[in-house]
C-alpha cells in the first residue's frame, strides 16, 4: 500500500445508463463492462495493466445524482481538440474550452449526456 492515500477509484452518477454508455463510447472511447454492484447498475471502466491511476464506473441508483456542481474528474486524453468536437457532435455542451494552463498540459471541460461536468487533461509534447 501507498505511504500516501492516492484516488484508486469513482464512480460517475448517471441517470440512463445506456444514454450515458453510448456517451462515453462515442466521446472517449471507453467500452465499460455493465454489471449488477450492490443493487446498483455499473459499467466498470477497465483497469490499467499496471495497476497505475483511477479507475471507475457509470452508477446508476437512489444515491447517484448526476450533477454540474459535484466534483470534477480528470480524465488524461491525446488530442483535447478532438474529444470536446466528439462531445458536441453527440449533443453534449462544452462549458470550459480548451485552455493552455502553462508549459505541461491544456485542460478544457465538457459536460456528458446525464449533465455532469467531467474535465480533459492533454500533456504538452
Amino acid at each position: 500500500m501507498p505511504a500516501t492515500p492516492v484516488m484508486a477509484y469513482f464512480e460517475i452518477p448517471v441517470s440512463d445508463m445506456d444514454r450515458a454508455l453510448a456517451f462515453y463510447s462515442s466521446v472517449l472511447g471507453l467500452k465499460p463492462t455493465r454489471d449488477m454492484v450492490d443493487g446498483y447498475d455499473m459499467a466498470l471502466f477497465a483497469e490499467r495493466e499496471d495497476g497505475g491511476g483511477a479507475f471507475g464506473a457509470p452508477a446508476k441508483g437512489d444515491v447517484h445524482v448526476p450533477s454540474k456542481t459535484g466534483p470534477i474528474l480528470y480524465c488524461r486524453v491525446c488530442s483535447i481538440d478532438a474529444v470536446p468536437a466528439r462531445a458536441v457532435a453527440a449533443g453534449a455542451g462544452v462549458p470550459y474550452p480548451r485552455k493552455d494552463i502553462g508549459e505541461l498540459e491544456y485542460v478544457a471541460e465538457i459536460e456528458d449526456s446525464e449533465g455532469n461536468r467531467i474535465a480533459l487533461s492533454e500533456l504538452k509534447p
